[in-house]
């Protein structure tokens, strides 16, 4: 897929090392009326290798798509650290951010809210392009109509507009924009959640051969743990704003260490009848961000809390080896 329209796109940055690393990113927002604070992302410290996959899961509420928005800078964090290729993304000024922001793209959760229902196919894939400058018009058109075949979608679809097509499609012409920088990080954002659940494999499909093709690196929001499970290399599972979990996608599915991870595991159907089938039910709902709990942020609904537990805040701490990482903020370890 590499032009010559795409000579020089790459930024200077080292290829060795992790290709994004996140120190003890914070966000809150004023609440109305300016009395408190929600506290959507508290102290997340993650990192990500080139060419790997790491899902993000929780519940709806979680801090999730705030963390990815942190990450690519449209929004600015209350504290921590963003570092891209070993580049401080949070000490570049806007001008120079957006020339970074070729290497990192969003694929976003809803294929009909994503897409400007009054321009052309051709206009919005071929969007990012006239934005950053590359290519003569005619050389973007041609690239607009190669980057539709690499989704899966004839070169006629560029005339046409987004209500012409259906939801999987619609997502297919999302990716297609992603894409169309040769970035080196997507992050997506529940990328299937409103497709039907017999186009959702198709596009995973689609996300994983790209992956393949195009040398990328995602991020991988959901609340959908079966799906997280088929394209993940690692997991981090996420609770009020905390990551209290992270390892390789097996361990995590097979070993979870955190009472969170174990109830939301057991809620995945199981095709397989030698795994256990156990439901763990918690009880009540996510605390209110705005006033979270003292200590362990999960312990009013944990069915194995400990007298530490409402007092004191667990650490991550490594339970894995060297060869496997294991992280898990939880007084049981």
């Amino acid at each position: 897929m590499t032009t010559g329209m795409t000579e020089g796109m790459t930024a200077a940055g080292p290829e060795d090392g992790p290709l994004l690393e996140i120190e003890n990113l914070t966000k809150h927002f004023h609440s109305k009326g300016g009395a408190g604070s929600v506290q959507a992302v508290n102290g997340v410290s993650l990192r990500l290798e080139r060419g790997e996959t790491l899902g993000i899961v929780g519940e709806s509420g979680c801090g999730k798509s705030t963390l990815a928005r942190l990450i690519l800078r449209l929004i600015d964090p209350t504290a921590g650290a963003v570092r891209f290729a070993g580049q401080d993304l949070l000490a570049l000024p806007h001008a120079d951010l957006r020339g970074r922001r070729r290497d990192m793209q969003l694929i976003f959760q809803d294929p009909y809210a994503s897409l400007d229902p009054r321009l052309t196919v051709g206009a919005i894939v071929g969007e990012p392009l006239a934005i950053h400058g590359i290519g003569s018009r005619k050389e973007r058109r041609g690239r607009v109509a190669e980057l539709l075949a690499t989704v899966g979608l004839d070169a006629d679809a560029m005339t046409r507009y987004p209500h012409e097509f259906s939801g999987g499609q619609r997502q297919r012409i999302g990716i297609a924009r992603a894409i169309a920088l040769e970035p080196k990080l997507i992050i997506a954002d529940e990328p299937v959640s409103a497709l039907d659940v017999s186009i959702q494999s198709q596009i995973l499909e689609l996300l994983l051969d790209l992956k393949t093709r195009l040398a990328l690196s995602y991020i991988f929001i959901s609340h959908d743990l079966a799906v997280v499970e088929y394209v993940s290399d690692r997991v981090a599972v996420m609770y009020l704003g905390r990551i209290v979990e992270t390892t390789d996608t097996e361990s995590l599915y097979r070993r979870p260490a955190h009472p969170y991870t174990e109830a939301l595991i057991s809620a995945v159907p199981q095709p397989d009848p030698e795994r256990d089938r156990s439901r763990i039910v918690l009880t009540g709902d996510i605390p209110n961000p705005e006033s979270p709990p003292s200590g362990c942020p999960f312990h009013p609904r944990c069915p194995k809390v400990l007298d530490a537990c409402p007092h004191e805040l667990p650490a991550l701490k490594d339970i894995g080896d060297e060869a496997h990482p294991h992280l898990v903020a939880c007084h049981l370890h």
